[in-house]
């Protein structure tokens, strides 16, 4: 993605050079005529504007929109509009929504030189936020510049073997094969679907709100809208434009499909190819993206003059602009200028099932179970974890279990591993393998933490004299990770285990007491725990995962891990106030 055209802070005099250097007043034959301090603009119909300063007008554009409303402004410029007397310039950069988002509600990091004074977002979502989060003097009611449907994108050649093979694009293929009920996608269909970031893109949103509304509610679809996120986090791509060049990439996957802008095709297809890239409708329905004009200055002239620029940009100029680049017009009533055979003729159906207040809840939904995991695993070795299930031992169907899970975390993880039983450390009940830290750094030497974790599921066995140190384990695993709590990160103790304590050390009640009252709510560390096989100690370990905000799942098999997990990591979405599982 293109970074915006910062500008450093500039006095207004300062400013108004630069403006009229950049030949912001070109286009009509002027002539300023300068007396006492006063500027006087001519054209070819007499006096247009006159006044000391021009009123300049700074708009943050989202990236894929900026070009139009740049040439836009320029038309715009050339019609010497005037607010008071004094000539409207307006002036125009490319701005990430997320960016100037944090701009808007006082964030210090990431933010711009200077307020802007209109906003154009990639979706009413970014400007919602932003009230939402502090930025409450925005005013109601934003114009639209322009729409763009959401599409399924592929190479015309995969386009016509789906088609071929009766594959039609539905948003069920934004999830992983294994919650549609198979290990991989079959031949006729993508290997892989690709999503923008959605904290960065509105065509991201959008698609987590599709996602959601595709499930629908109740704990089945929080864990498949959890599969979604981690899968979509995988492959999820900062830029449309990065996304659509890997389309084109024959090296790596066989079947790709992207989700973005119909605009994005458009623009990606200027550069000619044998074999194009291609918009397909997807066939419940989609979502479009509007680009709203928010005002947001804070001078009473400049946002007049902000305000007449949003107006003129719903004109009939202004929208042939955009609808010549790509866009459908702002009403969404008429379609891209000369789209060219691989834009679909036809408006898309849209999918009114979802709201604004949908799209909303989908962000918060993405905003709890995106960010990355800074988790302890604690794996049982004692003599419990020896005894047999389905014909192997406990401990190889828990590890194999873990192995499996291993996959589901991304590389923005941090993890460790502890085993645990009595007097496997020595003088202490646990032993470390792993310290906790970033899954795809080494610890020591040149083993990355994700490979060295992958050995150790084959290699760690049980002790068959050994005690279980459940508790104590518990406890110190849960200090731990509180020590090494990670702001940005969910952070939990996940506990692998028979699920019995032989009661060697702490008891059940005082680790529930010093956990309430360790327990930081501004901080707060989940205990998961996954126990195996009969005689799980289900009352106790229940008590105990509720006064974390955990859960407690129950395996026989090592295939139940991932449901497992993706209904442990599903409690972000109730947090804090979830109910025990069933």
């Amino acid at each position: 993605m293109r970074l915006g055209r910062h500008r450093a802070a500039l006095s207004p005099e300062q400013r108004r050079r630069k403006a009229f250097r950049r030949g912001m007043l070109a286009g009509l034959t002027a002539v300023a005529i300068v007396a006492a301090g006063l500027v006087v603009v001519f054209g070819g119909g007499g006096v247009l504007c006159s006044t000391r300063e021009p009123v300049l007008v700074d708009v943050a554009a989202a990236v894929d929109v900026a070009p139009a409303v740049m040439e836009a402004a320029g038309r715009f410029n050339e019609t010497k509009t005037a607010v008071g007397g004094r000539c409207v310039l307006v002036q125009v950069t490319e701005q990430p929504p997320a960016t100037v988002l944090r701009t808007l509600i006082g964030d210090r990091a990431g933010v711009l030189a200077e307020r802007p004074d209109g906003w154009i977002a990639d979706s009413s979502a970014w400007i919602r936020l932003a009230r939402q989060q502090g930025a409450s003097s925005l005013p109601a009611g934003e114009s639209v510049v322009a729409t763009s449907p959401l599409v399924f994108a592929t190479r015309a050649s995969l386009a016509q073997r789906f088609s071929v093979g009766q594959t039609e694009m539905n948003w069920r293929m934004v999830f992983p094969s294994t919650v549609r009920g198979r290990l991989t996608p079959n031949a006729d269909e993508p290997d892989v679907v690709r999503v923008p970031d959605p904290s960065l893109a509105g065509a991201g949103i959008a698609t987590v709100a599709a996602a959601r509304d595709v499930v629908g509610t109740g704990p089945d679809a929080d864990k498949a809208l959890t599969a979604f996120v981690r899968w979509a986090q995988a492959g999820s791509a900062p830029d449309y434009r990065s996304m659509l060049a890997a389309v084109d990439d024959h090296t790596f996957w066989q079947r790709p499909v992207v989700i973005v802008p119909e605009q994005s095709v458009w623009h990606h297809n200027l550069r000619p190819s044998a074999d194009p890239v291609v918009a397909l409708h997807p066939r419940e329905g989609t979502i479009s993206l509007d680009y709203p004009y928010v005002v947001t200055a804070a001078d009473p002239d400049v946002a007049e003059a902000s305000t007449v620029f949003a107006g003129w940009l719903k004109g009939a100029q202004a929208q042939e602009i955009v609808r010549r680049a790509g866009f459908r017009s702002g009403d969404g009533t008429q379609g891209p200028i000369s789209p060219g055979p691989q834009i679909p003729a036809a408006a898309p159906k849209t999918r009114s099932s979802v709201s604004p207040q949908d799209i909303d809840e989908a962000l918060r939904a993405w905003s709890r179970l995106a960010p990355p995991t800074n988790i302890l695993v604690l794996a049982d070795t004692s003599k419990h974890m020896a005894e047999p299930l389905n014909g192997r031992t406990r401990v190889s169907v828990a590890l194999d279990a873990a192995k499996i899970g291993l996959q589901l975390f991304p590389d923005s993880t941090h993890m460790g591993l502890w085993e645990f039983a009595d007097g496997a450390g020595g003088i202490r009940d646990y032993r470390q393998h792993v310290g906790l830290g970033p899954i795809n750094e080494p610890e020591t030497g040149q083993v990355i933490r994700r490979s060295r974790l992958d050995q150790l599921t084959s290699t760690i066995t049980a002790h068959p004299k050994r005690d279980s140190s459940l508790y104590d384990a518990i406890l110190s695993g849960f200090r731990r990770v509180s020590s090494d709590y990670r702001e940005e990160m969910n952070n939990a103790l996940l506990v692998i285990t028979a699920g019995r304590d032989d009661g060697k050390g702490t008891d059940l009640a005082q680790l529930l007491d010093r956990l309430r009252r360790e327990w930081n709510p501004d901080r707060p560390v989940q205990i998961i725990v996954i126990a195996f096989g009969k005689g799980v100690d289900r009352a106790g370990l229940s008590q105990i995962t509720a006064a974390t905000n955990g859960s407690l799942h129950e395996a026989e098999e090592p295939g139940e891990i991932i449901d497992v997990f993706l209904a442990a990591l599903a409690r972000r979405l109730c947090h804090p106030t979830c109910k025990p599982p069933a």
